[in-house]
């Protein structure tokens, strides 16, 4: 495991807060107001990141304003399906996820929408297994009898992504793509791709409707930590592609 995923899995909210509410605790002997108002802080964000009004309203948010139209001076020439989750089957067998299966989905319909040559993009996600690339285009030629021209296996995150495919893209003389990824996902995707000279029109998998929150959504859910992980972990990796 690489220090940058040791790193997401610690400091990426909801899990640090509850290492913060424990050094609260830690240090509430020494620094008696201190250490309370610590381990307060985060015991009580981590109770709002538990309300689906709040978690699902961070992540909506990422998905506004997304550029779904495509310049009528550059249309696109290519779609890039940026890599995703896998899971083992049986064995040591590893296929694409969920998330994965959702991107190869809508790059299936954009293709036959377009006839757009294709480019997937993704390395291994743990050493010794197969570029999720490969695994994607794998399952696009024999799932959803797809064909994929370009396959990017090197790449270990979003910015490489987007840097290693404009290499690829260049060299065949493309200049404007369709990128394919979850909305919420698809702003630091389209930050990645700002710096590559590679024009990117946003096709996100689905885009989720304006929260209109009910009663039920105040009420703590565990599964509203994932997507308050996914929420955060997108708008952290924002701030860090815009200074990068």
């Amino acid at each position: 495991m690489s220090l940058k995923a040791v790193a997401e899995a610690l400091l990426v909210p909801p899990v640090s807060l509850l290492l913060l509410a424990i050094v609260g605790l830690l240090i509430e002997r020494r620094y008696r107001a201190f250490g309370r108002f610590i381990a307060w802080t985060g015991l009580l964000v981590l109770l709002a990141l538990a309300l689906p009004a709040v978690s699902g309203g961070l992540l909506v948010a990422l998905e506004r304003n997304l550029p779904l139209t495509p310049p009528p001076d550059a249309p696109p020439q290519a779609i890039v399906i940026l890599g995703g989750d896998a899971q083992r089957g049986r064995g040591l067998l590893v296929q694409p996820g969920l998330l994965s299966l959702q991107r190869e989905r809508a790059g299936a319909a954009l293709y036959h929408q377009t006839n757009l040559p294709i480019l997937v993009t993704g390395g291994p996600l743990h050493p010794g297994e197969a570029p999720i690339a490969a695994l994607m285009a794998d399952s696009l030629q024999h799932d959803f009898q797809v064909p994929v021209k370009w396959v990017e296996g090197a790449s270990r995150d979003t910015w490489e992504n987007a840097h290693l495919s404009a290499v690829i893209l260049k060299a065949q003389g493309i200049h404007s793509v369709y990128v394919v990824t979850q909305a919420w996902h698809m702003r630091r995707a389209l930050l990645a791709f700002a710096g590559t000279g590679i024009i990117a029109t946003a096709a996100p998998t689905h885009i989720d409707n304006a929260p209109t929150p009910l009663p039920v959504d105040f009420l703590p859910e565990v599964s509203a930590w994932r997507v308050a992980y996914y929420a955060m972990h997108e708008w952290i990796g924002c701030a860090w592609y815009a200074l990068r």
